[in-house]
């Protein structure tokens, strides 16, 4: 947690240089059964609210803050939010008060609740986010050392090894074409979460819901694919034989 938030916290240009606080959780998350919480102790005393630690403008915060979910929610262990953090409430939660659902009438907020649901429901319903959180067959990197462009991918499994999701997230605000990363030999994947969807606030930079599997070699992988990748978003991408 600590060294996410200080990760998310830095100016998109100075990440590069950071990288590290966002892959070293890895070295130990199987030693023992991990819940990853973004606490009340985060949000209270004078820290500020998840929102109003991420840089940037208004649209920036709320892009940081979806990306840093969908790698949240990607990575292994059990998810924890404190209240106010599913809407993007920009006040410290305050135990003496409401939240402050009346955010809920704008719609970066409304967009904000819409992917915690999304990823809720994902995280529900896919064997691969959730059965494999305390070994290391359910996590495997495809690249976590390209700092340069701040971009992480990786894969999470279900103990059935061919159920399985790809995540990829790009914490910078310019958006990657033709960013290939190596993935198993199928067919194709669909987008199950982009974070820059413009249901959830973004803006709209997607792969047409569905990315074609290459005969190309990349990252140790046999087959990869090409995408592009939004600016400041997550991905979440699921085998599917085709777009339909």
């Amino acid at each position: 947690m600590h060294d996410t938030l200080e990760y998310m916290s830095l100016d998109p240009v100075h990440r590069s240089y950071h990288h590290n606080q966002l892959s070293f959780g890895l070295i130990y998350a199987f030693s023992e059964n991990f819940v990853l919480p973004l606490s009340h102790d985060e949000v209270v005393h004078g820290k500020g609210s998840l929102l109003t630690k991420m840089p940037g403008d208004q649209w920036q915060k709320f892009a940081n803050l979806r990306a840093y979910y969908v790698f949240m929610y990607g990575q292994p262990g059990k998810k924890l939010l404190c209240m106010g953090d599913e809407v993007g409430q920009a006040k410290e939660w305050n135990h003496d008060a409401s939240l402050d659902w009346h955010l809920l009438d704008e719609p970066l907020h409304q967009g904000m609740q819409r992917l915690v649901r999304d990823l809720n429901r994902l995280y529900r319903d896919s064997p691969a986010v959730s059965e494999g959180d305390h070994h290391d067959k359910g996590f495997m990197w495809i690249a976590a050392d390209d700092s340069a462009n701040s971009v992480l991918s990786f894969l999470r499994r279900a103990r059935n090894p061919d159920e399985f999701v790809v995540v990829v997230c790009n914490f910078t605000p310019m958006a990657r074409q033709d960013y290939r990363i190596g993935v198993p030999p199928v067919s194709g994947f669909r987008e199950l979460i982009n974070s820059d969807s413009q249901v959830y606030g973004g803006s709209n930079v997607a792969n047409a819901g569905y990315v074609q599997v290459e005969r190309i070699p990349a990252h140790g992988f046999p087959c990869s694919l090409r995408l592009t990748i939004p600016p400041l978003a997550g991905l979440v991408l699921q085998p599917a034989a085709s777009p339909s």
